[in-house]
């Protein structure tokens, strides 16, 4: 029986991490469909990396925009860096959660740490690398940064890091498919 045949809410669970860490493909690698999920999407001021499509990967807006979003309260949690706004629109995922569907967000420590403290029933899931040298190496193998921003991202990471006690879970982003498997597992309430 799913969420919406019982008339139950949706969970809401967060996965976050240091960048490069493997969020992403994580995400992709889960079986949405049968844990009954959604992933939400977060609104940035970034500009789209090659591949990503606006409502699909991110909803790219302006920074008045996003601004304006902060102003009305609009969004769960938001935060700022590397110069850009990143932030999860409230709405969608209220909507998704009153149906019965469970949602993931996959955000930031600084994003997580609000939606923790706001909705204390969220399941936090926090990824980490098996080391810190992986950790640079998957930075600097995405090819997508300048050195000054790789800098940045391996500084932010060291501080991300320290934040992993605050989460209900750490799954250590080793193998991609053990990851995958067992946040499925504690998505599905089966973890061992």
């Amino acid at each position: 029986m799913t969420n919406q045949e019982s008339n139950e809410k949706g969970k809401l669970f967060v996965l976050s991490g240091p960048s490069g860490v493997g969020k992403g493909t994580v995400c992709k690698g889960l079986d949405l469909n049968a844990l009954n999920t959604q992933i939400s999407i977060s609104m940035t001021t970034r500009r789209p990396r090659e591949g990503e499509i606006d409502g699909v990967s991110y909803y790219f807006v302006s920074r008045d925009t996003f601004e304006k979003a902060i102003e009305n309260h609009e969004l769960l949690e938001y935060d700022e860096h590397f110069g850009n706004y990143y932030g999860t629109p409230k709405a969608p995922v209220k909507k998704l959660l009153d149906q019965g569907v469970n949602v993931l967000l996959e955000i930031e420590t600084n994003g997580a740490k609000q939606v923790m403290s706001n909705l204390p029933q969220t399941v936090s899931i926090f990824m980490a690398p098996p080391s810190e040298e992986e950790l640079k190496k998957r930075i600097i193998g995405r090819d997508s940064e300048q050195d000054e921003e790789i800098r940045d991202r391996l500084k932010k990471a060291k501080d991300e890091m320290k934040e992993m006690k605050s989460y209900k879970y750490v799954v250590v982003n080793d193998q991609i498919e053990q990851a995958i498997s067992e946040v499925s597992h504690i998505m599905d309430g089966t973890f061992e």
